[in-house]
């Protein structure tokens, strides 16, 4: 047995190492090694869970956002929901329709993003593009959409920037990749394309995050209220103020006018324009040319065959109709769907101590309960117990980890007793086994561009699709919620809090609730116990945790783990396979991780 370690992985938010335990290749296949077993390994430590009890609640919000620096809003909003929940709170459709209008932004800018500037180096070799004709790229551009920047004038002025940079000996970001490994398949000028729209997208997202500001006065940690929005909406034009008594808690603010709400439809014409014209040709390209089931030299996998894992998958819902309980009439459903089983969707319930439980068996803490006995969110504990190998002076671990013992910082929550997937394909499942037309027409219509049959969808190319085609989903979504939040605003519904349950006089003694967000990497889930007014415990249970978790009790690996296996490596110092796999499920450490650790 040899092993693979690739420490830290690049390209995510936060410090993940993965382990790879690998035999021979089989029979005359020249490479490395295939993939036995994988270990993820969450290295990296901070302090949320533990510094919020004996806070106040309503202002809980702001720390949870802080788990991360790119998932900001999400928390949030699970925090709210958390606290609504235990209060029975009630929303104004409006304040529903600008959280849809939010999360559905940050589903598209975070899609997009992650897309160019984190997975498309496992595919594009961007040195390559130096040997690119712009001509042949410019036609390539023209034949895939209407797209405004497709001239050879264009391409050519993209390729002496690059020229310069990489003559520099200053690469930066793209210093230490794999270029000219033997697996990238695009050919020079495709690879000129996707650099070409790299720097597009930077300055396209500088625009898109107005809406977040706009709504929530800024970006990232955009302001957040239990009780619906913080924003009110002006009724007198442009830059009125709305001072009501239930915006009088904030200080009064500014309100969103005219202005304001124009600049909102803006940004999402712009959102849906680079989808439409960039996003998902794009994404149809890269999939044409790593679509092929026979492996070529230096590239021993079949994408669209490999990289499942699980084949479980579970979604908490979100997006829900505006006026209605947000457990009911959700663009996401709810559910779990076991074995690839479409037919039958799983009721989940993430407040039943059966269904939900988190297991420490192989992390680095320990329970009250014993390391082997998992606990639900309400009962959760936060108790550190670090047994692995110390960091060395430059802050790298040469020390192996013990990974049959304990080797991350993150836990292992369960479905059931299962292990579950959560995510872009999980949430693409279940919209299909719930009958959503789009989410049907738009993996049909893509299977049959490519040639491939629905399978396909379960596996590394299929994953990325998954991300990539629901991001059309949303990007219409928010159209159908800015056109309700403008007919409510003309028809003189102005309300965007409700200030009934805001006195802690009014709460009961002891309380508690679950607040549910489809976070664009998964279920996304934040638990709250308050007591005498003050939060008791607190405990997130988030999409990396699920999809990143280290083994259970029972032996079972997460979804990264499980995906890597059957992986053929054609070079051990340069494991781009794994990459690619690892990449699609958009690993944020920072959210997986809460805890806090001390230096005497």
């Amino acid at each position: 047995m040899e092993k693979i370690v690739i420490d830290p992985v690049t390209r995510i938010e936060g410090h993940l190492r993965m382990e790879a335990e690998t035999a021979a290749l089989p029979g005359n296949m020249q490479g490395y090694g295939e993939v036995t077993r994988a270990s993820s390994a969450g290295t990296m430590v901070r302090g949320i869970e533990t510094i919020m009890r004996g806070r106040d609640p309503r202002e809980a919000w702001a720390f949870t956002q802080r788990i991360c620096g790119v998932c900001t809003l999400v928390h949030g909003l699970a925090t709210v929901r958390a606290v609504e929940n235990a209060l029975n709170y009630e929303l104004p459709p409006n304040a529903h329709l600008i959280r849809n209008l939010m999360l559905g932004a940050q589903y598209v800018h975070d899609h997009v993003m992650h897309f160019y500037h984190l997975h498309a180096m496992d595919w594009v070799d961007i040195v390559s593009a130096l040997d690119a004709s712009p001509a042949e790229t410019s036609a390539l551009q023209r034949s895939m959409s209407d797209w405004d920047n497709c001239s050879t004038e264009y391409f050519a002025g993209v390729q002496q920037k690059l020229k310069a940079f990489v003559e520099s000996g200053q690469l930066g970001i793209f210093g230490h990749a794999y270029w000219g490994h033997p697996a990238y398949r695009l050919p020079p000028h495709a690879n000129l394309l996707f650099f070409a729209h790299y720097l597009e997208v930077l300055d396209w997202q500088r625009q898109v995050v107005k809406l977040h500001a706009i709504f929530g006065g800024r970006n990232p940690h955009p302001n957040m209220v239990v009780g619906g929005m913080a924003c009110a909406i002006s009724a007198r034009g442009r830059g009125g103020n709305n001072n009501s008594s239930k915006h009088a808690l904030f200080g009064g603010l500014t309100a969103v006018d005219q202005d304001g709400l124009a600049t909102v439809r803006n940004v999402i014409s712009q959102m849906q324009h680079l989808v439409d014209q960039l996003f998902i040709p794009d994404t149809m390209l890269l999939a044409e040319y790593y679509k092929d089931s026979s492996p070529v030299a230096g590239d021993l996998n079949d994408w669209s065959s490999i990289g499942e894992g699980l084949g479980n998958f579970m979604t908490f819902g979100d997006f829900p109709a505006a006026g209605s309980a947000c457990e009911t009439d959700l663009l996401i459903p709810q559910g779990a769907i076991l074995n690839r089983d479409l037919a039958l969707i799983h009721p989940v319930d993430p407040e039943a101590p059966e269904q939900i439980q988190e297991y420490v068996s192989h992390s680095w803490y320990d329970y009250t309960v014993g390391k082997d006995t998992p606990l639900h969110p309400y009962d959760g504990e936060t108790a550190p117990n670090y047994t692995g190998p110390s960091a060395d002076g430059d802050g790298y671990r040469d020390e192996e980890f013990d990974v049959d013992g304990s080797y991350s910082w993150i836990k292992s929550p369960r479905w059931n007793g299962k292990a579950m997937e959560t995510g872009p394909l999980a949430r693409l499942n279940m919209m299909i086994a719930s009958g959503n037309q789009q989410a049907m027409s738009l993996v049909d219509d893509a299977l049959l561009t490519l040639d491939l049959d629905m399978p396909a969808l379960y596996s590394t190319l299929g994953r990325t699709l998954a991300r990539n085609l629901e991001t059309r989903i949303f990007s219409d979504a928010l159209c159908g919620w800015y056109d309700g939040l403008i007919s409510n605003i003309e028809s003189g519904d102005l309300d965007t809090f409700n200030d009934e349950h805001w006195d802690p006089a009014s709460w009961p003694c002891s309380a508690h609730g679950v607040g549910l967000v489809e976070a664009p990497r998964g279920a996304l889930s934040h638990y709250i116990i308050i007591e005498n007014g003050k939060i008791g415990n607190y405990q997130a249970v988030v999409p990396t945790t699920w999809n990143g978790s280290p083994r259970d009790a029972n032996g079972q690996g997460g979804a990264m783990e499980k995906a890597l296996e059957a992986h053929k490596i054609f070079d051990k110092e340069q494991p781009l396979e794994l990459l690619r796999t690892i990449h699609t499920f958009d690993p944020c450490i920072a959210c997986a991780v809460h805890l806090a650790e001390t230096t005497k």
